[in-house]
């Protein structure tokens, strides 16, 4: 073992490896040289569509992105420090997804800059140069949003440097939305256009994309006058044209996260997984360390991060169907409680959770039984001394509400009101479960949606709303009927104009987007992170400040660079020194 650098797009990070396992990374063999053959140029591309599972499944994006919000706290297995806000710049989780952003950047650049020395149809370079430009500006865009500013090299470079420095946010935020342009003009119009692979690059997805910069852009330091319009206007072109691209909301919430359904007329982009190793797949390892410096992990892990310890509770046992309990992370209670307390004609609580757990023990020694004497309240064929339940029941419930000690305790099963949640067991969110992998240890290999039509509504209604046009409630509205499906009043879900708020977007956000990798940015865009997070995290509230609204430079690369200006945290964020 010894200490080596790995070039990542003009930047240097500090690695531990052996040179064996270095020289098998699909990347070392992007050289100029390789780009200039058709065959190095479709194998870039194809390694900038890869390095996203690094993103979209990985438990480093899940872990900066989901827990430490006012959707989620940490649950029993959540040790990351990180989510406490109590962590430094040598974190492992920031260390991972400022290296794999600028690994795959250079990538990009490679495609991008010798696309013209490729002996192909011009037709075939410029949509490969325009799939590299709409990955590139999305690798910008995560890292704009996690740090402000930061390098930005539009170029391929093969040889590593000991110098960098922190470009203006305002350079990045022009260089992703050209980027982004630059695609819309050459890419196939959407996913449903013949010939488009699932998870492949399309112009609807580079607008949505778009309008999601411009918002963005429009609550930093960087915003520009017309970027809230910027955003409405794209958002809302998506929409007037959702028929001709093939795209509509789905009437049932439910089937938007269906297994087998990810390709359906809501999903605008999705990245893709697979069970193939030679294609940087599932490696069956499980979680990669979020607290040392991990080398990459593709793995979509999503499907274990919500589920809690039910095989720890009598008449269950742990089964593919129910997940693997690795309890990351737990709703808080203004989740549960507050953002989803409508559950009459709003469906979504329901479609999203897992309160439910039936009996799947065969053994039935572990079985309750009833007491003698029976408890006041329990049912007429309660017998004392007999189980409470048999093999197929409920054995598990959470009703959503507060319970007295006496229904529970004449409760045929485990009864768990909302007081009693803790970090073991909760609610569970659904959206990512694999009940079709191999087994129950397996990471999934689903592929995970990334951005979807109903996200593009509320863009586009929270434009709006800052724009003061009165016609954001009408985009809020179309979400919201719709998850009344099937049984509720659609017309009741409707709000008007003084209903509307930047808390209740951000609200409906939570409804619709819960756990989808956006909650932290959307708080940081909104300027409402600190305020949640006190609010409705209290486990995190003693500790967030205000630094935290950026995440620190990696130490690693601060040690690395050592020509020219420091590239550091003091200089940018002091608070981060």
């Amino acid at each position: 073992m010894k200490k080596i650098f790995l070039f990542c797009s003009g930047l240097i990070i500090g690695m531990s490896g052996c040179n064996k396992k270095l020289k098998e990374e699909p990347n070392s063999i992007l050289v100029p040289a390789f780009f200039q053959t058709s065959q190095g140029l479709q194998a870039g591309v194809d390694a900038a569509y890869a390095g996203m599972r690094n993103f979209w499944g990985a438990q480093e994006l899940f872990t900066a992105t989901v827990i430490g919000t006012d959707e989620f706290q940490r649950g029993v297995d959540g040790n990351s420090d990180i989510n406490l806000y109590s962590y430094t710049s040598s974190h492992g989780t920031i260390t991972t997804l400022w290296k794999a952003a600028y690994v795959f950047i250079n990538t990009c650049n490679g495609v991008i800059d010798y696309a013209d020395k490729v002996d192909l149809p011009a037709a075939t370079k410029n949509n490969l140069v325009a799939e590299a430009k709409f990955l590139r500006a999305n690798y910008y865009f995560m890292l704009a949003q996690f740090w402000g500013d930061v390098t930005l090299n539009l170029h391929f470079q093969s040889e590593a440097t000991t110098a960098a420095k922190r470009d203006p946010l305002a350079s990045i935020y022009d260089a992703i939305i050209q980027d982004l342009k630059d695609a819309i003009a050459i890419l196939p119009a959407s996913p449903k256009s013949n010939g488009v692979l699932s998870g492949k690059a399309t112009a609807v997805a580079a607008k949505h994309v778009l309008a999601k910069v411009y918002l963005t852009r429009a609550g930093s330091a960087a915003k520009k006058a017309d970027d809230y319009q910027n955003a409405y206007n794209t958002a809302v072109d998506i929409i007037n044209n959702r028929a001709s691209l093939g795209l509509n909301l789905l009437p049932d919430f439910s089937k938007v996260f269906a297994e087998g359904n990810e390709d359906n007329e809501e999903v605008i982009w999705t990245v893709q997984h697979t069970a193939n190793l030679a294609y940087n797949g599932p490696n069956n390892s499980g979680i990669s360390s979020s607290n040392g410096i991990s080398t990459f992990s593709a793995d979509n892990v999503l499907n274990h991060m919500w589920v809690g310890q039910y095989e720890k509770r009598p008449g269950m046992i742990r089964s593919t169907p129910y997940g693997r309990p690795y309890i990351r992370c737990i709703p808080t209670r203004w989740l549960t409680d507050t953002a989803f307390k409508e559950r009459v004609n709003d469906t979504r609580y329901g479609k999203t959770f897992q309160t439910v757990w039936y009996a799947n023990n065969p053994d039935p020694k572990g079985y309750p039984v009833w007491p003698n004497p029976l408890p006041a309240g329990a049912p007429a064929n309660a017998v004392a001394g007999q189980p409470k339940f048999k093999l197929g029941d409920t054995a598990i419930y959470m009703p959503g509400v507060s319970k007295t000690k006496a229904e529970i305790a004449a409760s045929r099963y485990l009864l768990i009101p909302p007081d009693n949640y803790d970090n073991t067991l909760s609610a569970t969110l659904t959206k990512y479960f694999d009940t079709k992998r191999a087994d129950l240890n397996s990471p999934s290999v689903r592929p995970v949606i990334a951005f979807r039509l109903a996200e593009t509504y509320l863009v586009a209604a929270e434009a709006a709303f800052m724009l003061g046009l009165p016609n954001a409630v009408t985009y809020i509205n179309a979400v919201r009927e719709r998850a009344a499906y099937p049984a509720g009043n659609a017309t009741a879900m409707d709000i008007i104009a003084s209903d509307l708020s930047l808390d209740f977007i951000l609200d409906e956000r939570t409804r619709e987007l819960c756990g989808e990798n956006v909650r932290w940015w959307d708080l940081v865009r909104t300027g409402k992170l600190l305020q949640r997070v006190r609010s409705h995290n209290k486990e995190a509230a003693a500790n967030i400040i205000e630094k935290h609204v950026l995440r620190p430079i990696p130490q690693a690369q601060i040690d690395a660079t050592t020509t020219g200006d420091p590239y550091n945290n003091s200089l940018y964020f002091p608070l981060w020194n």
